[in-house]
């Protein structure tokens, strides 16, 4: 099976956010390419959150490009067999933590966002991966850090999607 033919399946699977999710199918219909950097009318990216429960904290990454604490996250690759893999890919990689598993159930939520040209913007695919105990992590060449945050420390330093994407992580896991 292709990325994109995942990338189709795992939407029309995903349950919730009914417009936006049609609005990546539409794309994807529209761009047989749209899993790629390379279509400039927008792509389908792959993030995770990096979160221990036991420990109520996550792990952001300060993004060298955008200077914004984010998740992990970014475009697919060639040897990306599935947009889970490629999520749990950008996460391990941008994390630096080694064991990361994937968060049970799929994609935790979608977030559409304009970025700069040539391209328009990006169709991001979020999932959650949870850190084994005592994860240690390292600053990789796209961060300016990686730093952990209490749950109730991420509105403070992040985004809305972020804040967004960890409440619905902790509803998933019903913390």
């Amino acid at each position: 099976m292709s990325l994109y033919d995942d990338a189709v399946l795992v939407l029309k699977g995903y349950e919730g956010q009914d417009e936006l999710r049609q609005a990546y199918l539409d794309h994807l219909a529209a761009h047989p390419d749209g899993v790629w950097k390379a279509c400039t009318a927008g792509h389908v990216t792959a993030s995770a959150l990096v979160i221990d429960p036991d420990g109520g904290r996550v792990l952001l990454t300060l993004h060298r490009k955008l200077r914004m604490w984010l998740q992990m996250g970014g475009h697919c690759e060639p040897q990306d067999p599935s947009l889970a893999a490629a999520a749990l890919r950008e996460a391990t990689e941008e994390s630096g933590v080694a064991g990361l598993s994937l968060l049970p159930g799929g994609p935790v939520r979608l977030d559409r966002h304009p970025i700069p040209p040539p391209c328009h913007q990006h169709f991001d695919v979020q999932y959650a991966v949870l850190a084994p105990p005592a994860a240690r992590h390292a600053v990789s060449d796209e961060s300016l850090d990686v730093r952990w945050f209490a749950y109730d420390e991420v509105a403070d330093v992040a985004d809305d999607s972020v804040v967004r994407l960890l409440a619905a992580t902790r509803a998933r896991l019903g913390v």
